[in-house]
């Protein structure tokens, strides 16, 4: 078995998480061991469903693991908000020209805790500016964005992106697009480039944020249910029907 990678509850379409549990569901009715719930724990990162593995099927009561599980989703969606919500500032921001500084204190004010000082983060942002310059520079690596990043690190991948449309201007950002791996953000840039309006740009991100964020949320509620309806032992049609009860 590899390491699921790809794996993300955040850009996962419905259908497929519950062809996930499904398949945990003949897994665990054909192999009858555990054996096979500890491989999948090992080799899962996404950090929800690893969560529900874990405690899902542990010797803790069903209103305890249900408790837990709301606890994670809420956790979960509360760093969801925070990036969702930078990178809005940072995507406007370039729509606009703002002053990076600004960008950078309005983008790390999303977070409870400061993630980065102000001088590191320049500091490190323009450090990707020079090693864009430098063919010797492994593009993959410097260009990579992905919402999994940890929050510094998307912050000064956003502050570069600022910096560098402010400096050299909108287009060329373009050069971005094939190494975003977030969908809302690469969508958004596409907007900042073509010109987009920023008061359109403005409410088309307010929205698909909010969008983003309660189609995740019920993702999760789906999983939780779908995996104690496992644990509980309910046949495969009537885990198929719990995830229906979840989808259009």
């Amino acid at each position: 078995m590899k390491e699921q990678k790809d794996f993300d509850i955040l850009e996962m379409p419905a259908e497929g998480l519950a062809a996930y549990w499904l398949s945990i569901k003949k897994l665990i009715d054909v192999k009858r061991s555990k054996k096979v719930l500890d491989e999948e724990i090992k080799y899962t990162r996404e950090p929800f469903i690893k969560h529900l593995l874990e405690t899902g099927f542990s010797e803790l009561d069903e209103t305890i693991i249900r408790r837990l599980a709301e606890a994670k989703s809420e956790t979960i969606s509360d760093e969801y908000s925070r990036k969702l919500s930078s990178m809005c500032i940072a995507l406007l921001a370039m729509s606009s020209q703002e002053n990076p500084r600004i960008s950078f204190v309005r983008m790390a004010s999303q977070y409870p805790t400061a993630l980065i000082s102000e001088k590191k983060a320049f500091t490190l942002a323009h450090g990707l500016l020079d090693g864009l310059n430098d063919k010797e520079s492994d593009q993959n690596v410097l260009l990579e964005f992905d919402h999994k990043l940890q929050g510094d690190r998307l912050l000064v991948k956003m502050l570069f992106h600022i910096i560098l449309s402010r400096k050299e201007g909108k287009q060329q950002l373009e050069q971005f697009i094939p190494h975003i791996k977030t969908p809302f953000y690469a969508n958004g840039l596409t907007q900042v480039i073509d010109g987009f309006e920023h008061r359109v740009l403005r409410l088309n991100l307010t929205a698909q944020s909010k969008e983003i964020l309660k189609y995740s949320n019920r993702k999760m509620q789906m999983a939780t249910e779908m995996c104690i309806g496992i644990r509980n032992k309910l046949n495969y049609d009537d885990i198929f029907k719990i995830a229906r009860a979840y989808m259009p």
